[in-house]
C-alpha cells in the first residue's frame, strides 16, 4: 500500500511486542513497495532495537518463458 499505511501497520505491530517483552528485532523486508523504508523506520521510532536488516526479496534466475512470435 502506502508509507503512511505501513509506517501505522508497523506501529501497532511494534507496540505489541513491546507488551509482550521483546525488545530486540531482525527484520526481514520481502518484495519492492513504497511503504519498506517507513515500516522499518516506524518499528525503530517506537521502542524496538533492530538487530539486523535483510531484504528477502525473490528474484528470478532467468523467468517465465516469453510468449511464442506472433507470425502474420
Amino acid at each position: 500500500g502506502t508509507p503512511f499505511a505501513a509506517g501505522v501497520t508497523a506501529t501497532k505491530i511494534a507496540k505489541r511486542a513491546l507488551e509482550m517483552g521483546v525488545k530486540q528485532i531482525s527484520v526481514f523486508i520481502k518484495g519492492p513497495g513504497p511503504g519498506r523504508e517507513t515500516a522499518v523506520r516506524s518499528l525503530g521510532n517506537a521502542g524496538l532495537i533492530i538487530i539486523s536488516l535483510k531484504d528477502v526479496t525473490p528474484l528470478p534466475h532467468n523467468g517465465c518463458r516469453p510468449p511464442k512470435a506472433r507470425r502474420v
